[in-house]
């Protein structure tokens, strides 16, 4: 494995995956390097996911375009395996359903940007992939527990302080 410019990362020979800026990405990576190695008997999680690279592909395709409204199905033409197989062999090797990650890797870059300031919570919205700022509201408060608004603010201010 081979971390370049910050948030690079190619996996033994593979082309590097570009992932979104953003620190907590790259500690992210390395805990889970540290956690596990790029073998199949690994443990589960991105790194053992990036390491076979039918899996990479959907994984590569997820992290390039989070606003496409990616299916099981599209993900599964990406690794070039059936639905069936696609599911169980991701879910396997990443330790979440496909459509799990994405949902947990949009909300990733959504705090990042939320946290950054990066912009309204609209246009923040729309960059990870939402219609509208109210689904978007919904599904992040379900997943991070606050709204994003007041995520934001909480996390400006402890930045701020810190």
């Amino acid at each position: 494995m081979i971390l370049e410019g910050g948030c690079r990362i190619a996996i033994d020979g593979h082309a590097p995956i570009e992932l979104f800026s953003g620190d907590f990405v790259l500690e992210m990576l390395l805990i889970e390097a540290l956690r596990s190695a790029a073998e199949t008997n690994a443990s589960q999680g991105l790194v053992r996911g990036l390491a076979d690279s039918r899996l990479a592909a959907a994984i590569r395709g997820m992290h390039e375009r989070p606003t496409h409204a990616w299916t099981v199905a599209e993900l599964a033409k990406e690794a070039a395996l059936s639905r069936s197989t696609f599911f169980e062999r991701f879910t396997r090797a990443v330790g979440v359903a496909p459509m799990e990650y994405l949902l947990t890797w949009c909300m990733a870059l959504a705090k990042d940007l939320l946290r950054r300031n990066e912009g309204r919570v609209a246009e923040i919205a729309q960059r990870v992939g939402y219609s509208s700022a109210s689904t978007f509201s919904v599904a992040f408060t379900r997943h991070v527990g606050r709204p994003p608004t007041q995520y934001a603010r909480e996390e400006q201010a402890a930045a701020n302080v810190a």
